[in-house]
């Protein structure tokens, strides 16, 4: 037989292949509960994280994800709700959750599973799916940090100067700006691709955030991953792991991604509803160990890649802060993970000046290497004025404190109320580092208003 013959029988029988049924192999419900069920057979093939898809049988399938064997059964949290799954509800493996990204998903909306929640139809398939659980690079083989990054907000480009390829902290209570700032970085934020993770957001809140805070021109550059607060605890979960993952594809192509995470506190809630369920021990404050266990293994994936692929991936991670208590768990663990971070203070908002950042109490790690002598001592200059300004603050209310007693007290009040100003920054403003530091020097020079 001829070798284009050979080709021929082969092809024909890969499309037999293609065309005949698959052999399947079911197992049953044992037992069940609101979030979850007890299963029986499939043993061999089963280990934590595999998939299941639940069968009631004239109703839509139900996938599940096995978290914990106990007592010879395997222990299974549903994705949605679990109507019409009953004792002996047949159950069969799935295909472990992986995203199929490509380019055609910029300006897209979708859930973790990858569905459109646009209304703009299904999206145009990737090369190759990606799995959304994925190793970090090596750390010894992972590529430096880049150059200085321009935030588009002047605390922060001023005071927590970033670099391409660092992860930085938001650290916040509720209701103090959050959700704004994060707006503003990502209409102005220098990259090539944005990409936004919103776990456990408010249902009503996504059109108003991707209509009036990201509007048609941010969103032309992003993919949106979003998962509500009324979503499983496995959907919230794989909503960060999902928007890492499309993050990959673009930083691994060598392009540039800012990847926006509001928030790894309702992440880390998530994590803790599916430890409870699994059944591990509450630990500090009811989160258990494996929320301390899963927070590096998430965070680590983004920064650079390997060395001589130029594409990195620029973290900035919001952390709710339960009654403004900065050292809860959670803000704890992840301050000690990222390269910095950036505290909002509510009494600053009370004030009226937002963006609420708290420059004295705010920090970025990688401030020593890209910032010039000049800049370095400009803005270390105007941390001791707004430190002595805050520490005077009592004194001078109290009418404690008589001008021209020190003059570096009269300076620091002098100087403070327009440093101040600088920092507040309209919400359709944008302003690069360059700008920040010159905004910066001009508030702090003597003469002028107020000296």
């Amino acid at each position: 037989m001829q070798r284009h013959q050979w080709l021929e029988v082969a092809d024909a029988a890969s499309a037999a292949l293609a065309r005949a049924p698959r052999q399947q192999f079911f197992g049953h419900v044992a037992a069940g509960g609101r979030l979850g069920v007890s299963l029986e057979g499939l043993a061999p093939w089963l280990h934590i994280g595999s998939r299941v898809l639940l069968d009631p049988g004239g109703a839509p399938l139900v996938p599940a994800e096995i978290v914990a064997f106990r007592d010879g059964r395997a222990e299974a949290l549903a994705l949605g709700p679990l109507d019409g799954v009953a004792a002996g509800t047949p159950f069969r493996l799935a295909e472990p959750p992986a995203l199929a990204v490509g380019d055609g998903w910029l300006g897209r909306v979708i859930d973790p599973l990858g569905r459109p929640l646009d209304g703009r139809g299904p999206l145009p398939p990737g090369p190759l799916p990606r799995p959304l659980r994925a190793a970090a690079p090596e750390a010894g083989r992972r590529a430096r940090l880049g150059p200085r990054l321009d935030l588009g907000v002047r605390a922060l480009d001023a005071f927590a100067t970033c670099r391409r390829g660092q992860r930085l902290g938001l650290f916040a209570a509720s209701g103090v700006g959050k959700s704004t700032l994060l707006s503003m970085l990502a209409r102005g934020a220098e990259c090539d691709v944005a990409v936004l993770a919103l776990v456990g957001e408010r249902g009503r809140e996504l059109r108003e955030f991707l209509e009036d805070d990201l509007g048609p021109e941010g969103l032309a550059r992003s993919v949106v991953v979003c998962a509500t607060s009324d979503s499983a605890p496995l959907l919230r979960r794989d909503a960060a792991y999902a928007a890492m993952t499309v993050a990959e594809h673009f930083a691994e192509a060598g392009r540039h991604v800012l990847l926006l995470m509001d928030s790894v506190t309702r992440f880390a809630m998530a994590l803790r509803e599916i430890g409870l369920a699994a059944g591990e021990p509450p630990a500090s404050r009811g989160y258990t160990p494996g929320v301390f266990a899963e927070l590096p293994r998430l965070l680590e994936r983004a920064g650079p890649r390997e060395e001589g692929n130029p594409g990195m991936i620029t973290g900035l991670f919001t952390v709710l802060v339960e009654g403004d208590d900065h050292d809860e768990p959670v803000a704890d663990a992840v301050r000690g993970i990222l390269d910095g971070h950036v505290v909002l203070d509510r009494r600053i908002g009370e004030a009226g000046r937002y963006p609420a950042v708290d420059v004295l109490r705010s920090l970025s790690r990688t401030v020593p290497g890209c910032l010039g002598p000049e800049e370095w001592a400009l803005a270390q200059r105007a941390r001791r004025i707004l430190a002595l300004a805050a520490e005077m603050a009592e004194l001078v209310r109290l009418g404690a404190y008589r001008a021209g007693t020190d003059p570096a007290v009269d300076e620091a009040l002098r100087l403070a109320p327009r440093i101040e100003a600088m920092l507040a920054q309209r919400k359709g403003e944008r302003s690069g580092v360059t700008e920040a530091f010159a905004a910066l020097a001009a508030a702090m020079e003597d003469g002028g208003d107020g000296a």
